[in-house]
């Protein structure tokens, strides 16, 4: 069970840099009255499905059995 946990956890890491990095590069900046305003067009499941992921790992590193 522990095994598992570090494998889903380090997945987890990658997962939430790689779709992180990929899906900061999508948004879009304009200027409006002087003030810079970033609008986001990516998809971010990938990154929520990476950090629950994350979490899910952490709770079967710590698990006894």
């Amino acid at each position: 069970m522990k095994t598992a946990g570090i494998i889903i956890l380090i997945l987890g890491i990658i997962g939430t840099v790689f779709f992180g990095i990929q899906a900061v590069n999508n948004s879009d900046t304009f200027n409006f009255l002087g003030i810079d305003i970033a609008v986001s067009s990516a998809n971010w499941t990938p990154v929520i499905i990476s950090v629950v992921l994350i979490i899910v790992g952490l709770f079967m590193m710590r698990s006894r059995k």
